[in-house]
């Protein structure tokens, strides 16, 4: 049995961590398993993004520290992946978290490695590291600054506190505070808002907006003209404005 399961509705896969008995802790087999899970939704075409959820009262409780103990702490990163198999993914397609309990150490790390955030009311997010003598090491210390305002990502990277999920929502690392049970609902339907768009705009739109940082202005305008150079000589370049002058919504196929 798979310590990662995949689904799919309509153009969406449902990426869920499988592992509840050992709180979804990265082991190799799940870090293995959830980066070709990856591989799975950029490869299919059919698929425009994905939702990472999890089974049990657990996101992801960070590595498995039986096995680091063992010494087997190499085998939680992946080559392409990095830590579980996805801090360090590249990916096109986005990918919402949807978090229904707490998501600690290396589990807010992966849940900083997804676009956008979804978090049940019973989340909880942190990077504990230093109560260990460990430093977040698969993203933390470089992603939570991004999400959350400088003071209150230092308050948890030198204390190993956690926040809440309306915490989170208020200093806008979270985009969405629901009731438990719900988040997969509730991310199902940001992901409908997304599913909308022309598939092949979002993810311009989406490469441009991450490496934003490391440019200027200047030259993310000029990139964005390529890109822009890249899509009109797409079908759904042309399907967009024949939608509107039509009156009817647009049918995209990300071709």
């Amino acid at each position: 049995m798979s310590v990662v399961r995949f689904d799919v509705e309509g153009r969406v896969a449902i990426i869920r961590l499988d592992r509840p008995e050992a709180r979804n802790a990265v082991n190799a087999e799940l870090a293995t398993a959830l980066e070709e899970a990856i591989d799975r939704l950029e490869s299919d075409d059919t698929l425009w993004l994905g939702i990472l959820g999890h089974e049990g009262p657990v996101f992801c409780a960070g590595a498995d520290l039986k096995e680091v103990a063992a010494g087997r702490a190499a085998g939680l990163s992946t080559e392409r992946g990095g830590f579980g198999g996805i801090v360090l993914r590249e990916r096109t397609k986005p990918l919402i978290a949807a978090v229904d309990g707490p998501a600690v150490a290396g589990g807010t790390e992966i849940v900083l490695a997804c676009d956008l955030r979804v978090a049940s009311t019973r989340a909880a997010f942190g990077i504990p590291e230093v109560k260990r003598s460990l430093v977040a090491a698969a993203g933390g210390l470089q992603r939570l600054p991004r999400v959350l305002p400088p003071a209150i990502a230092m308050e948890l990277a030198l204390t190993g506190d956690t926040i809440d999920a309306a915490t989170a929502h208020h200093h806008g690392m979270i985009n969405e505070v629901c009731e438990p049970g719900r988040v997969v609902e509730r991310a199902l339907a940001l992901a409908a808002r997304i599913e909308a768009n022309a598939p092949l705009a979002v993810r311009e739109s989406r490469r441009l907006l991450l490496a934003a940082p490391t440019m200027t202005d200047a030259e993310g305008i000029r990139e964005a003209g390529r890109a822009m150079a890249r899509l009109a000589a797409t079908e759904d370049f042309a399907e967009g404005p024949r939608a509107f002058i039509e009156k009817r919504p647009p049918v995209w196929t990300g071709r």
